[in-house]
């Protein structure tokens, strides 16, 4: 099975990819308001060397409640490769842990698509959005 995960909390952005037995991995950190260019992850975890995006059977991100626009940024990125490659996503929970990371966020989306069935109309990727358990406190301009 081949998964791709990323998770990004703001100021630091990881992606991995489980190609079988072998997990890649590569992660770094920026300026918490820049978001860094992904297509350099995923040069740096072998896209197009050692996979290519039509050969994921599953996309993953992390649900992380500390970045409102990080985990957005990454949901709309991966629900694109998902919709556009017909593959299925889901949406781990970050549990806010630091060593939670996307090698994390991949394993636990297989033990998930596994234990389903791999059915793959369970993991629709217009299914697969950012959820936060607080509501959002936004100020409002001009108020």
């Amino acid at each position: 099975m081949k998964i791709l995960a990323m998770k990004s909390s703001g100021d630091r952005t990881s992606v991995s990819v489980v190609l079988n037995d072998e997990i890649n991995s590569y992660s770094m950190t920026h300026q918490r308001k820049e978001r860094p260019n992904l297509e350099i992850f995923l040069s740096n975890i072998g896209l197009n060397k050692t996979f290519a995006l039509k050969e994921i059977d599953l996309f993953a991100f992390a649900n992380n409640q500390n970045s409102y626009t990080a985990t957005r940024t990454i949901a709309s990125y991966m629900k694109g490769l998902a919709v556009a490659l017909e593959k299925p996503l889901i949406s781990i929970k970050d549990e806010n842990i630091d060593d939670f990371d996307s090698d994390s966020i991949a394993m636990k989306a297989k033990e998930i698509f596994i234990k389903e069935g791999v059915d793959l109309t369970k993991f629709d990727p217009k299914d697969a959005n950012p959820s936060y358990e607080e509501k959002t406190k936004f100020k409002k301009l001009n108020e």
